[in-house]
């Protein structure tokens, strides 16, 4: 079969990129291992205010409005941020109007398929159908298949692990809890109506402490009349915190884009990752279709684009994350002030002594 435009994964970046190419002209398939995008649900499933303007699958998911983001450092009050507006979404919802957007937009889309390789000379099998596709984009995840065969996998991850509890009285903010227990991570308690999604991530040598420490939250939110003992809904995954990876290059003759996770445009010190995986997704999906059609300057473009966007807030993450982890790798632990630095509600977090004020990294919306 004849395909311009081959998109490996359907979550947010992959299915943006569908439609994006599909707008512009191209044969589009999108293909994702998984039988229903979006399930079972790995994400803690805040996205930023601003994304509602980039997609109109927020409203259409839409669970919670959040006014806010409170943090929990030892024993103060939390410290109350109002910049972080957001919305609480279904993430299964969000994926499936992403994907009917991509089918409405002319993309062909298959489900519960694999891609295990691309042959040397660039023909690809996709089930029973073999094609030639002139770009593939990889918007398949953190460990991105995509991404390893062109030489370009995320190095960097963390691992996390959320449960839904009841919440026991409405409240309008994401709240963070630092510790200097919880090793290159931090615990989350985000709000959905009736129900709250309560995890926490750190780096991989502390995984088999995941549990214990998601058990010792849960019970001091319990013991706060915050969240009832019921849990539900356990998921867990694995969070690029590296930084960018690529996001352009090849498989042989195929030219590829890395898009969302694959490409590491994960926040390293947040984790979030759903706004930057559409908006990656749609100038994928964009410069994919300029590609097929013979304009070769456009993979050049699509990266320039993504480190203007991203790289300033990526490479103050990733500094901020080295300096914390440094205090672990040598023996010790960080203390608040430490902990201050590395979370970005803090002002000390953007004083980077790296950066002149004029380069200074802000957070994308």
């Amino acid at each position: 079969m004849s395909v311009d435009v081959l998109i490996v994964g359907l979550g947010p970046a992959g299915a943006s990129a569908a439609a994006a190419a599909a707008r512009a002209g191209a044969r589009v398939l999108a293909v994702d291992r998984r039988a229903e995008p979006g399930c079972p649900v790995q994400c803690a499933e805040f996205v930023p205010a601003a994304l509602a303007g980039e997609t109109s699958a927020v409203a259409r998911s839409a669970v919670q409005e959040i006014a806010a983001m409170e943090t929990c450092l030892g024993t103060g009050a939390p410290v109350r941020t109002p910049d972080f507006r957001g919305v609480m979404i279904d993430r299964a919802r969000f994926d499936a109007a992403l994907v009917e957007d991509a089918l409405a937009a002319g993309a062909e889309v298959m489900t519960g398929v694999a891609l295990h390789g691309i042959d040397p000379d660039g023909t690809v099998v996709v089930a029973d159908r073999t094609m030639r596709p002139r770009v593939v984009i990889g918007a398949d995840g953190p460990r991105s298949t995509v991404g390893r065969l062109a030489g370009l996998p995320n190095r960097a991850l963390a691992e996390a692990r959320q449960i839904t509890v009841p919440l026991l009285a409405p409240h309008d903010a994401t709240d963070i809890f630092l510790s200097a227990d919880i090793e290159g991570g931090y615990g989350w308690l985000f709000p959905r109506g009736e129900e709250a999604n309560l995890g926490l991530g750190v780096v991989p040598h502390a995984r088999d402490r995941l549990k214990p420490l998601l058990e010792d939250l849960h019970a001091r939110l319990v013991r706060q009349g915050r969240v009832g003992e019921t849990a539900t809904r356990l998921t867990g995954g694995k969070i690029p915190v590296g930084g960018m990876v690529g996001p352009v290059g090849r498989i042989g003759p195929v030219e590829v884009l890395l898009a969302g996770d694959a490409a590491g445009l994960t926040h390293p010190i947040t984790g979030a990752g759903i706004a930057a995986a559409v908006l990656s997704g749609r100038l994928a999906g964009e410069a994919a279709a300029d590609m097929a059609a013979g304009r070769s300057d456009a993979a050049d473009d699509y990266a320039e684009d993504l480190h203007d966007l991203y790289g300033p807030s990526l490479g103050l993450a990733v500094r901020q994350r080295q300096a914390l982890m440094a205090t672990y790798d040598n023996g010790g632990q960080p203390t608040e002030a430490d902990l201050r630095r590395a979370w970005i509600a803090f002002p000390e977090y953007r004083q980077d002594k790296t950066q002149t004020p004029a380069t200074e990294a802000k957070e994308p919306a």
